[in-house]
């Protein structure tokens, strides 16, 4: 009888090992490979969804065995906006423990025993090194939590995001999802940083306090100069992951979530805005996340804390956006919408003086109005091509723009 065939990478001699192809050696898997592993990890560690599902919460958590109970009873205190019970089998709750070196996933398995009404998923995955960073987690589980919605509900599914650390209002979903039936395609929620009432404000937060002041007086002035119909005052500046809800058919228009290592919500809202798709910041939609200084992404609340500290022991200020910039920026924006809408897309005095100012050349500006499908890609080429804002400290910033706001300014 013939001997079977032995596979080269186990049982060669050194010779034939020598001389082997390379396709017959042993190859480790390759990053694509490992994550096409965790993506399946992912999916057979979930029960299938229930036929009432019509909106998921994902959360990615490393090492966050501590915060996540607090963060799941909040979930699971859920209510309508006016305090009755939500229906059941309506939400649901998926963790994805990545890469964790505590009791993460034990800690959401005893939380679901403790919250029987809310249906809440652990899965265990490790990442590749290169890719073991939020933005990869929060892309898994929005993947995952969309195909989820579209075996039930379909296109209309919310997707909600949150933080392992961060405490959701009990309203946090119904306002959300009040926000999406009046015609939100993407939510994103008022995001305040929990501070005991014993604490004394430091000077990191006096910081910011001012910080946050002055960007919600900007969307104030903002929406005096150039209002959007789907976001208007009040509104707020955050849509982060800690509260930012999107419908299953705006996740899947815009590609979904870039993968990034930090500010990938950020990526992701900037694409919202790009296929002018209707976003609202909603401050009916709250969240109360933790301000810990050692934080688990290399730029967010926990990196800019430690900034607006290094300012402060330095006695510095920090640096913002110049409002009289940004109010003659929005001007231009305006103009150039009502352009654009208007569809001429021809050269003529209008243009130039358009062009003029958004600081771009005339011909780069009609090129790309020719060429871009939508206005917020158009209005992102002419970001990009103009630069940043000047930047100019706070303090001057926050004057300015009350002065704007009580002088009574308007497009």
């Amino acid at each position: 009888m013939d001997q079977l065939a032995q596979p080269v990478r186990f049982h060669a001699t050194r010779e034939a090992t020598a001389t082997a192809p390379p396709a017959l050696l042993f190859q480790p898997p390759t990053e694509e490979q490992l994550l096409q592993q965790a993506e399946r990890a992912l999916h057979r560690q979930l029960p299938p969804p229930s036929a009432a599902l019509q909106a998921c919460v994902i959360i990615p958590a490393k090492d966050e065995a501590t915060t996540l109970p607090a963060t799941l009873a909040a979930l699971a205190a859920q209510t309508t906006l006016s305090g009755q019970a939500l229906p059941a089998g309506m939400i649901e709750v998926i963790v994805l423990a990545n890469n964790c070196l505590d009791r993460t996933a034990a800690a959401v398995r005893q939380a679901a025993r403790r919250h029987p009404s809310l249906a809440i998923h652990v899965a265990e995955v490790q990442l590749p090194r290169p890719q073991a960073h939020v933005g990869r987690a929060r892309r898994l589980l929005l993947d995952e939590a969309a195909q989820r919605l579209e075996r039930t509900i379909g296109p209309t599914g919310v997707l909600l995001s949150t933080d392992a650390d961060t405490l959701v209002a009990s309203t946090w979903l119904a306002a959300t999802l009040r926000e999406i039936e009046n015609g939100a395609e993407a939510v994103g929620g008022r995001i305040l940083t929990q501070t005991p009432a014993d604490v004394a404000p430091c000077p990191v937060r006096r910081v910011q306090l001012r910080d946050a002041a002055y960007r919600v007086l900007l969307r104030q002035l903002e929406d005096k100069i150039d209002p959007c119909t789907a976001d208007r005052w009040p509104c707020h500046h955050q849509h982060y992951g800690a509260s930012l809800a999107l419908t299953v058919r705006a996740y899947r228009q815009v590609g979904g979530l870039p993968a990034v290592p930090y500010l990938e919500d950020e990526q992701l809202w900037q694409l919202l805005l790009q296929h002018d798709l209707p976003v609202r910041h909603s401050p009916h939609v709250q969240v109360y996340t933790s301000a810990r200084r050692c934080g688990r992404v290399e730029v967010g609340l926990s990196w800019q804390l430690r900034e607006w500290e290094n300012l402060t022991a330095q006695q510095q200020e920090p640096l913002v956006p110049c409002p009289h910039e940004l109010v003659r920026v929005w001007r231009a924006r305006r103009r150039l919408r009502a352009w654009w809408l208007a569809g001429a897309r021809t050269a003529g005095p209008e243009l130039t003086r358009l062009a003029r100012a958004v600081e771009v050349p005339m011909s780069d500006l009609l090129k790309q109005a020719r060429e871009a499908a939508t206005f917020g890609r158009f209005w992102q080429w002419v970001e990009t091509t103009r630069g940043a804002v000047m930047p100019v400290p706070l303090s001057g910033a926050l004057r300015d723009l009350r002065a704007y706001l009580r002088d009574g300014i308007s497009a």
